[in-house]
C-alpha cells in the first residue's frame, strides 16, 4: 500500500541523528544490546557506513569506513579495546546500568570526546546522575534523546516485543506491577505519536457495566499517555511539526474487546501460515524449507520472510484461494518473459508442478528461490488445513463468531453442530478448545455443567478448563446460573449485509474482527463517544463528531506557535492522509492487522496498528492458561534481578609487558659433575667415573681461542693505523 511507512520513519530518524551528529568526522560507534535490536530491526551496515561511523580505527589518526563486508559496532556489553585518540557516539538505552557501563568508560577515558544519543528520553534520576559527575560533563560533548523505543514489524504495523505485557495486565498477582507498565507503555505510545509527528486526539474503549478488574484498563492506560504528551508538547516548541495532514487520531482499546479474533481460523494468507505452521519466530522470521541444489540433492534450509520479500508484502493479505490463483498467474507472466520455459510442455496448473519446473533453472537463483518458498508455504497450509478437518470447523465457527449462518439468518442446532466435532477423532485437541471457547462466547456463558459434558465429549484434560474459567480475566462471561436473567450480549457493532450471493469459500470468511467496524464508524464520525470517550472530552469532542476531517495539524500547531497557516489549494487526491494509530493492550492478531491495511486502502487513511506483540491462537490459549498460575512461574522480566554492568568493565589494563630477548639456557645438568682447579682449568669425570685432568683437550681449545684473539687486535690495529 501507498503512504508512509514506519521502517523508513524510523530508519531515517536514526540515520539522521547520527549524520548530524558525526558531521563528517568518523567516530567510533557503541550500542547496548536493546539499541542494537532497534537499529538492526531497521538500518543496514551499509546505511551506517554512509552516515559516516565506523567502530575501530583501521590506521593512525582518522579511522577509514571498513570494507564491504560491514562495520564492526561496538557493544557496550563486551570488552573493548582502548581508543583515546577517537571521538565515540554512543546509541544507548536509558537504562541505570547501561549509565553504569558508560560511567566505567568515562572513568578509564576510554574514548577521547563523547557523543550521547538515547533510545528514548531519559528518566530524571538518570539524568541527574550524568549532570552531577564532573568527569561526564568534560567529556560529554552532545546529550540527546529520540523517540525511537519500538519496534516497526511492517510499514503498518508497530510492536513492542513485550509477550510479557499480557500476564502484567491480567494476571491478578500482577497488579502491584501494573502502574510502572502502564507508564512504560505510555513513554512507548508517546515515541509513536512524535515519530510519526502526530499530536492526536485521544480515545480509548470504556466497556459497558464490566465485571473484571481490567475493565478500567484503556481509561487508565489513556490518560498516562495523554499527560506524557502533554509534557512532551510543552517542553518542545516544535512540536506538532507544521502540517495541512488532518489531525491523527489515537484509539486505545485492549484485548477484551475482541476475544473471537484470536481464535476464528483465519483463511488469509499470512494468519494462516502463522496459525497452522511451525514457522521459527524471534527478532526475524524464518520457514524451514527444503532446497534444491543443482545436482538434485536436497537439504534443509531456513528461508527468510521479511519486508524485503515483495511476494510476501504483495500478498500476505489475499485469502488462500486468490493467494494460489495470484502465484500462478504470476508465474505464467514470469514463463513468458522467459523463453528457457518455453522448450518445456508442462503447464502451472498445480503448485507442485511450478515448483518442480523451477527445480530446474538454476539460473533464476533468487526469483526460484522466493517462488519456491511462498508456493511451499501455501501448499504446506492447505495440507494442514485439509488435514485437520478445518473446513467443517470453519463452517460453524463462522456462525459462533458472527451470531448469522450462510444465509444470514440466526443460526439452527449449533449445540449440535458442535458436539458432533467435539466426537470427531479427526478433529486436533487444540481445535476441540477453540471450539469450545467459541461456543461459550457465542452464548455468552454456560452452566457449569454443560461446560463439563463439553471438556468430556472433547476428552480434554481438566487444567484446559482452567483456560475456560481465566477467560472472566478478559471480561467473559463463562458461567451462568440456571435461572439467570441476564439478556444475551448484543453483538459490539451493528452486522452488515454481506454480498449476496456468497461462494464457499467466502463463507468459511465472513468474520472480520471488531476493529474493522471501529476505525470505520470512527471515519465516519459515528464512533459511539459513551463507548469511546476521549480524554479532553471538552476539547475534541466536537472534532469526533465530523469525523476529524477538517481539523488540520497545522490549525493545531498554530494555536500553539501563534503562526498564521495559509488555505488548502491542492486537490484532495493529493492531500496528505490523515494518520489514526491504534494501540491494543495485550496483543493483537494478524486479522486485525489486515482489517488495518484494508480499512487505510478503501478509506484513504494512514492507519497504524501498534501492540505489545503478535498472537497466534496458540500463544493466545496458553497465555490465557497462564493467568491462573503461580506467579512465580511467569518468569516475568520486572521479577528477575535487574542487569548489571559487567564486571570487566571496572577492571584496570594490565600494565604493558616488555618483550625480552631470547637466551641460552646455562648447563646446569653437567655443573654437578663439573669443578674447578687452582690453575682455572676445568676437570671432570672419566667414562669410569674416575677424576682425570682432561687439560689436554681443553687447553688445546683455550689456546685456539687466544689464537684467534691475537689476530682479531692485530687486524683491528692494521686496519686503524691504515686510516692515518
Amino acid at each position: 500500500m501507498a503512504g508512509i511507512s514506519a521502517i523508513t520513519v524510523q530508519r531515517e530518524i536514526i540515520l539522521e541523528a547520527i549524520r548530524s551528529t558525526t558531521q563528517g568526522e568518523w567516530k567510533v560507534l557503541v550500542v547496548d544490546d536493546g539499541s542494537k535490536r532497534l537499529v538492526d530491526g531497521v538500518v543496514g551496515e551499509d546505511d551506517i557506513l554512509e552516515a559516516m561511523v565506523t567502530s575501530a580505527p583501521d590506521g593512525i589518526g582518522i579511522s577509514q569506513p571498513k570494507a564491504k563486508s560491514g562495520a564492526d559496532i561496538e557493544r557496550i556489553e563486551d570488552r573493548r579495546p582502548m581508543n583515546p585518540e577517537m571521538d565515540v557516539l554512543y546509541l544507548l538505552s536509558p537504562q541505570p546500568h547501561i549509565i553504569d557501563c558508560l560511567m566505567a568508560d568515562f572513568e578509564r577515558r576510554r574514548y577521547r570526546k563523547s557523543y550521547l544519543i538515547w533510545t528514548s528520553a531519559l528518566p530524571s534520576n538518570l539524568r541527574a546522575s550524568l549532570d552531577q559527575s564532573a568527569l561526564a560533563r568534560e567529556l560529554i560533548v552532545r546529550n540527546r534523546a529520540l523517540n525511537i523505543d519500538f519496534f516497526p514489524h511492517e510499514s503498518h504495523l508497530i510492536t513492542f516485543r513485550d509477550p510479557w505485557s499480557f500476564p502484567t495486565l491480567f494476571h491478578p498477582a500482577c497488579n502491584p506491577l501494573v502502574q510502572k507498565h502502564m507508564y512504560d507503555l505510555a513513554q512507548k505510545i508517546v515515541s509513536v505519536c512524535v515519530s510519526l509527528g502526530e499530536y492526536p486526539s485521544i480515545r480509548y474503549y470504556s466497556p459497558r457495566h464490566p465485571e473484571h478488574e481490567a475493565g478500567v484498563l484503556c481509561s487508565h492506560l489513556a490518560r498516562f499517555v495523554q499527560t506524557e504528551l502533554d509534557l512532551y508538547a510543552k517542553m518542545h516548541e516544535d512540536f506538532p511539526p507544521l502540517s495541512t495532514r488532518p489531525r491523527g487520531a489515537l484509539i486505545i482499546t485492549d484485548r477484551s474487546m475482541d476475544l473471537f479474533a484470536p481464535l476464528v481460523h483465519e483463511l488469509t494468507y499470512q494468519a494462516m501460515v502463522h496459525d497452522l505452521l511451525p514457522l521459527i519466530e524471534g527478532d526475524r522470521l524464518f520457514y524451514k524449507t527444503t532446497a534444491i541444489s543443482d545436482d538434485g540433492s536436497e537439504s534443509g534450509k531456513n528461508a527468510e520472510i521479511s519486508e524485503k520479500d515483495s511476494i510476501w508484502v504483495a500478498n500476505r493479505h489475499l485469502h488462500m484461494k486468490d493467494l494460489i490463483d495470484k502465484l500462478v498467474g504470476d508465474f505464467e507472466k514470469f514463463r513468458a518473459k522467459n523463453p528457457q520455459f518455453e522448450a518445456s510442455d508442462d503447464q502451472p496448473s498445480s503448485l507442485n508442478n511450478i515448483k518442480d519446473m523451477l527445480a530446474g533453472l538454476p539460473q533464476f537463483q533468487e526469483g526460484k528461490e522466493a517462488y519456491s518458498l511462498h508456493l511451499g508455504m501455501a501448499q504446506d497450509a492447505v495440507n494442514v488445513f485439509t488435514k485437520r478437518r478445518l473446513p467443517d470447523i470453519a463452517s460453524v465457527e463462522q456462525s459462533l463468531a458472527t451470531g448469522l449462518d450462510e444465509d444470514n439468518k440466526k443460526p439452527k442446532n449449533l449445540a449440535d453442530q458442535v458436539v458432533r466435532l467435539l466426537d470427531d477423532d479427526g478433529i486436533t485437541f487444540p481445535d476441540r478448545l477453540r471450539l469450545i471457547i467459541e461456543y461459550l462466547l457465542y452464548r455468552d456463558g454456560l452452566l457449569a455443567s454443560d461446560i463439563k459434558k463439553l471438556l468430556a465429549h472433547a476428552q480434554l484434560p481438566a487444567q484446559d478448563g482452567e483456560v475456560i474459567h481465566n477467560l472472566e480475566l478478559l471480561g467473559a462471561h463463562v458461567v451462568r446460573e440456571l435461572k439467570d436473567t441476564r439478556p444475551v450480549a448484543q453483538p459490539f457493532f451493528a452486522r452488515k449485509q454481506p454480498p449476496q450471493p456468497i461462494d464457499e469459500e467466502g463463507s468459511l470468511s465472513r468474520f472480520e474482527p471488531n476493529l474493522k467496524a471501529l476505525l470505520e464508524e470512527l471515519i465516519r464520525g459515528s464512533l459511539d463517544q459513551g463507548r469511546f470517550p476521549f480524554t479532553k472530552p471538552h476539547l475534541d469532542a466536537a472534532e469526533g463528531l465530523i469525523g476529524q476531517e477538517n481539523v488540520s495539524q497545522a490549525s493545531l500547531a498554530s494555536l500553539r506557535s501563534a503562526k498564521p497557516t495559509w488555505a488548502r489549494t491542492r486537490s484532495s487526491a493529493a492531500e496528505p492522509k490523515q494518520r489514526i494509530i491504534v494501540f491494543m493492550a495485550g496483543g493483537a492478531t494478524y486479522s486485525e492487522s489486515r482489517a488495518c491495511y484494508e480499512i487505510s486502502d478503501a478509506l484513504s487513511k494512514d492507519v497504524f496498528l501498534t501492540t505489545s506483540h503478535m498472537l497466534t491462537p496458540s500463544l493466545f490459549i496458553h497465555q490465557v492458561k497462564d493467568l491462573s498460575v503461580d506467579k512465580r512461574r511467569l518468569n516475568l522480566p520486572a521479577d528477575k534481578p535487574k542487569p548489571k554492568a559487567p564486571a570487566h568493565l571496572f577492571e584496570k589494563e594490565p600494565p604493558p609487558t616488555l618483550a625480552t630477548p631470547p637466551s641460552q639456557q646455562p648447563p646446569v645438568a653437567g655443573m654437578a659433575d663439573m669443578n674447578l682447579k687452582s690453575n682455572g682449568v676445568v676437570a671432570g669425570k672419566s667414562a669410569n667415573g674416575s677424576n682425570k685432568n682432561s687439560s689436554s683437550t681443553i687447553t688445546s681449545q683455550v689456546a685456539k681461542k687466544d689464537k684467534e684473539k691475537d689476530s682479531e687486535k692485530k687486524k683491528k690495529k692494521h686496519f686503524f693505523s691504515s686510516k692515518k
